[in-house]
């Protein structure tokens, strides 16, 4: 499973950034796609994630400013950020996990390039 995630950059405080990832090579479905992130000296983190049955998932302190959502006919899944705040700037890692390809089940998680937000106070 290869992830190419997009979006990201500079944004102001209280401003709105979108990051796009999309999800190739030989499987059949995916569990969960989503998004990790890393601030430097910490340790990497949830932000949200969004299963194949249409449930998600969000890190406490995101919830009410970031939006994940799906489009499983492209494999692809969208993180809306809004309401940004400096404490949000970060490495953001796609990941995928639950890989199906046919009958045959995976439950490795794959990760992304990573693609930096950066919040200015």
């Amino acid at each position: 499973v290869q992830l190419q995630a997009s979006g990201g950059g500079l944004a102001q405080t209280g401003g709105s950034l979108r990051l796009s990832c999309t999800a190739s090579g030989s499987f059949s479905s995916i569990n969960s796609l989503g998004w990790h992130r890393q601030a430097p000296k910490k340790e990497r983190e949830l932000v949200a994630m969004a299963t194949s049955a249409g449930d998600t998932n969000y890190a406490e302190v995101v919830k009410g400013r970031f939006t994940i959502t799906r489009d499983r006919a492209k494999n692809t899944v969208y993180l809306q950020m809004n309401s940004l705040k400096p404490e949000d700037t970060a490495t953001y890692y796609c990941t995928a996990a639950g890989i199906w390809k046919g009958e045959a089940f995976s439950g490795n998680r794959y990760w992304g390039q990573g693609t930096q937000v950066t919040v200015s106070s």
